[in-house]
């Protein structure tokens, strides 16, 4: 019951008045009396499923009052009113089709009144003052019950959903690991060193999914499907238009999209990591306050960047009637420019889910306002996971980048007093981005990927991934003057040498020393200039390997390398655990090299970490932190050479993941999630084996 309630708080008995008037609405739902035997919840349950909402409304369980009964006691009894007077208006409880509606008495209230008699002396007619409390009740006690049985049927489940393990072997195992899983979320202000920590997670994550993009053809036909399919010109117009939906003109943008978005995402993220350890290792006054401004303007753009791809998903899929797109209008890097038609607040009672999915994509909907708004979403999914079902893996995913960024602002603000974003001071890094996006945009119409992506599947082909890939770093080199993953790294360099030349001027404006001269500009206005500037750096560099790099074949490393062997030395072989035979089938599952993986539950998956001695923190929605135990309470590895080759304390930072669509694990997730423990934690196949 407590886990089932907001923020664990139920009535502990009939009369408690902690609650404010919750204590009259639903007296009945208090632990005291439903604990008192197993009775009083099975009875509590077979009278709410097994009577309409008529016979409830008249009849109680065990000769106790109805609920109209019960609603009128508490009104006699105990001052219960509502807070609408509702003069002249009457709620009819008669039959199914007529249940709960209301009506007001315009004129001929005597005559009106004389119509109605039957059904008010039947009391299926009653002032709406005393229907809307009745109806209050019932809805909040059909929801405490949805909640309860949604949470037993979970416990009941996890000993089911092992795939072909044997159930014998699981039961105990499953039930021990869940009685060590935590799910309270920590309390009170992050230090610096723990936004770090959990910037430096979702930054891994970024580069993972970059590095699966460009390397594995699945998760980049994935994200390309993903692109073409939610790409604005879906969206009907205001006259109804639609281009046209089967063209193969549009996927080489959406190539160019995936990898453009993947690449600027864990750009983004680095740069804020890089942001936070100058806060963290440079204390001086004068840097402070330009170091935190940046990283307001920089929290802005990201949350901004999920919101649109948030609503990009959302306008093409469930909320696609409540959005048209604005003929021949763009914004200033060339998007398309979508709106939403209607008042998402007409959907507040008819369908909850899209109302806030609709608020989440509104401009005015800020990082701090996102909060309440997938706060209730999360209560919504808990009381009907339904509702969760009825969204597409790709709303999901964008809805939990989303939550992650939104965590993320509510996380910082307080640690470091940080200041609204602002469009005038340390614009550095938003503004040669939105340039960057524009200039890219404006590439798309040039781009012809066709030989390797139409249809998109045949980037499944061998070879085609790999080609496509090519072509497209090929063209980006020929258009702009460098690789796609430079344009980004040079982005950063340039607005940290920046950030310092401002700390520089500002430094000597308060010594009154002499002022440095200004940078040189980085990159020329002109098209044609930019790109020889580009090219003559190009000669520059040291490596040509960049961080984002777009083409698996460009980030390995030859035998010969001397990085390679130094690398091979430095890596020791992961020790090898003994786990239950649940686990081990779920890592094994996760871990397999065949494409043809079988897919993994959630609950399997939580409970195999659980039994590692992991807890889990839920952040927004359906995103969750497993944060790993000590070194001291982790399960032993099966030999004492394995034990040697851990360090004494080894780092081992916690892992953000996103509970994925019909919470199973599998598809191209499978190789995020594997490829996310394997760089995390030096997990593999062979890690685990059966006690």
């Amino acid at each position: 019951m407590k886990a089932g309630a907001m923020n664990g708080i139920v009535l502990q008995h009939p009369l408690d008045r902690a609650m404010g008037n919750v204590y009259k609405i639903v007296p009945d739902w208090n632990l005291r009396d439903i604990t008192s035997s197993p009775d009083k919840l099975l009875d509590m349950l077979e009278d709410r499923t097994s009577k309409t909402l008529c016979e409830q409304f008249l009849e109680g369980v065990n000769g106790e009052p109805g609920d109209r009964d019960l609603i009128h006691e508490m009104m006699r009894t105990r001052n219960l009113r509502h807070i609408d007077p509702f003069k002249d208006c009457y709620t009819f409880f008669m039959d199914d089709s007529s249940y709960g509606k209301s009506f007001r008495i315009l004129q001929k209230k005597k005559e009106t009144l004389a119509g109605f008699a039957p059904a008010i002396r039947a009391g299926v007619c009653i002032p709406q003052s005393h229907g809307e409390l009745v109806l209050h009740r019932q809805d909040t006690l059909l929801q405490s019950l949805v909640i309860i049985i949604d949470d037993i049927l979970e416990e009941g489940s996890k000993t089911r959903k092992q795939g072909n393990a044997p159930k014998a072997d699981n039961s105990a195992a499953l039930a021990g690991a869940f009685s060590k899983l935590s799910t309270q979320p920590k309390q009170g202000k992050l230090s610096i060193h723990d936004l770090i920590s959990s910037v430096q997670d979702y930054r891994s994550a970024l580069e993972e999914r970059l590095d699966l993009v460009s390397s594995e053809p699945i998760v980049l036909a994935h994200d390309v499907n993903h692109y073409f399919f939610t790409r604005p010109e879906l969206v009907p117009d205001e006259k109804g238009r639609i281009p046209g939906v089967h063209t193969d003109d549009y996927i080489s943008g959406a190539v160019l999209d995936a990898l453009r978005n993947a690449v600027q995402a864990s750009a983004t993220w680095q740069y804020i990591d890089q942001l936070l350890g100058l806060l963290n290792t440079n204390p001086d006054k004068v840097y402070r306050p330009i170091i935190v401004q940046e990283i307001s303007n920089l929290c802005h753009l990201e949350y901004t960047r999920a919101q649109q791809a948030f609503k990009r998903r959302v306008q093409t899929d469930l909320g696609m009637k409540w959005f048209k797109r604005v003929s021949n209008v763009y914004d200033k890097a060339g998007n398309v420019r979508v709106t939403i038609k209607g008042n998402p607040e007409d959907l507040t009672r008819s369908d909850p889910q899209l109302h806030y999915l609709l608020r989440l994509c509104q401009p005015e909907t800020t990082a701090a306002k996102a909060i309440d708004w997938l706060q209730k979403l999360g209560d919504l999914h808990s009381s009907h996971p339904e509702e969760r079902d009825r969204l597409q893996a790709r709303e999901v995913e964008s809805l939990a980048n989303l939550a992650i960024i939104t965590a993320f602002i509510s996380d910082i603000t307080p640690t470091i007093s940080m200041p609204a974003a602002s469009k005038k001071k340390s614009q550095l890094f938003v503004s040669r981005v939105h340039d960057l996006e524009a200039e890219l945009n404006l590439l798309k119409k040039d781009l012809d990927l066709l030989d390797f992506a139409s249809p998109i599947d045949n980037l499944l082909e061998p070879g085609m991934a790999e080609g496509a890939l090519k072509a497209l770093d090929d063209f980006i080199v020929d258009k702009t003057g460098t690789k796609l993953g430079f344009l980004y790294q040079d982005l950063i360099q340039d607005c940290l040498a920046e950030l310092n030349h401002q700390y520089q001027q500002a430094k000597a404006r308060l010594t009154k020393t002499e002022v440095p001269p200004p940078l040189p500009l980085t990159v020329p206005e002109k098209p044609e200039e930019r790109i020889q500037h580009r090219r003559q750096k190009e000669k520059t560099r040291t490596t040509n390997t960049s961080d984002f790099e777009i083409r698996a074949s460009d980030k390995k490393y030859t035998d010969d390398d001397s990085l390679l062997k130094t690398v091979k030395e430095e890596i020791k072989p992961a020790p090898v655990y003994k786990v239950s035979s649940a686990t081990a089938q779920v890592f094994s599952s996760l871990f397999k090299k065949s494409l043809a993986r079988s897919p993994v539950s959630w609950v399997s998956f939580t409970a195999a970490m659980a039994e590692l001695g992991f807890s889990v923190v839920p952040k927004f929605g359906s995103v969750f932190t497993f944060y790993p135990p000590p070194p001291s309470s982790s399960p032993p590895p099966e030999t004492p050479e394995a034990v040697q080759q851990q360090s004494p304390n080894p780092k081992r930072r916690p892992l953000t993941l996103h509970r994925p669509h019909h919470s199973h694990i599998e598809g191209c997730l499978s190789l995020i999630y594997a490829r996310r423990l394997e760089k995390a934690y030096g997990w593999g196949e062979d890690t685990f084996k059966t006690a």
